[in-house]
């Protein structure tokens, strides 16, 4: 998932060349990057209580919260550390706190690591060993498939690189039945048709920025008629796949229009925005970043009735 940042992290004591206490934990924080992760969370907890089928442990919820926390955040700790190159060439970017300086490289890396190996434990002594499992498998294709592979060799970067993205929904229903079932695959699917078309309209709108440090994103080495054709297509199946939840017995009306409904908006963003990119429009006028904000209603609604429909059905 995606959050736009480009605010300083943090500020340097006047006249002193150092950094306070408050900044260096704040950069800390935002090693992390907590905005995506709070996207993560939502796919996580409600799949929680479908799998349960109503509300439920508290404390599990709790536990496996803290765990994709920990474990999310050691993973975007090393993705900043391996990508502090281009980091500091992006104009989206270059406030991260590897660029400005607030923590150095060495202790991004060692912070990174330490996360991935906590959030490990915690997950296998808390929760269950299984979704520690699908946890350590997260953190392995975001870094290692996605960073150090993919994403500077193919425009299928955030096609298949976002299969990381997609891990907390399994992890979520392991947490709660040590398994995984059909509905946590098709709520995983819906995750991995979202991507492409949620993060290409920011990397039109930004693709300055990666074709300056040679990141091959699909808008870098293709029209924008092109992108919002292939955003469209994403689109059509990701809304087809998040209805057959209904069919295949695993959720109720409720869950049904409301999936309906933010996919049929959704839908009608989609080509909307390839109506103004076959008609030549740019800059302002291709108004990409409205299909990229409403991508995250759109999961959090849809992943919202995940959560009610189990009292309403």
């Amino acid at each position: 998932m995606t959050a736009v940042e480009t605010r300083p992290v943090a500020q340097a004591q006047p006249g002193s060349g150092r950094w306070t206490l408050g900044a260096r934990l704040k950069a800390f924080v935002a090693l992390t990057k907590p905005r995506i992760i709070e996207l993560l969370l939502i796919t996580t907890v409600p799949v929680m209580f479908l799998a349960e089928g109503g509300v439920p442990d508290l404390w599990l919820v709790l536990a496996t919260c803290v765990g994709g926390y920990l474990s999310a955040g050691g993973a975007h700790a090393l993705n900043m550390y391996l990508d502090r190159d281009i980091d500091a060439l992006m104009d989206r970017t270059r406030n991260r706190p590897l660029v400005t300086g607030v923590v150095s490289p060495a202790e991004c890396l060692a912070f990174g690591l330490a996360l991935e190996a906590v959030s490990t434990l915690w997950f296998g002594l808390t929760v269950n060993w299984a979704s520690a499992a699908l946890s350590v498998g997260a953190q392995l294709f975001y870094v290692v498939v996605y960073t150090m592979w993919l994403k500077r060799r193919t425009a299928q970067n955030i096609v298949w690189g976002g299969i990381a993205g997609c891990m907390p929904v399994l992890i979520g229903w392991s947490a709660v039945t040590g398994t995984v079932s059909w509905a946590a695959v098709i709520l995983f699917l819906v995750m991995f048709f979202w991507t492409p078309p949620h993060y290409w309209p920011l990397s039109m709108r930004v693709k300055d920025d990666y074709e300056r440090v040679g990141v091959p994103m699909l808008p870098v080495i293709a029209a924008n008629a092109v992108v919002a054709r292939r955003i469209v297509a994403y689109s059509w199946v990701m809304v087809g796949v998040s209805l057959l939840l209904w069919p295949l017995g695993y959720a109720g009306w409720f869950y049904t229009t409301a999936a309906a409904a933010a996919g049929g908006w959704w839908l009608w963003e989609a080509h909307a925005l390839l109506g103004r990119a076959r008609a030549g429009q740019r800059g302002a006028r291709l108004k990409e970043m409205r299909l990229f904000h409403w991508s995250i209603t759109y999961i959090s609604l849809v992943f919202i009735a995940v959560a009610i429909d189990p009292f309403l059905s």
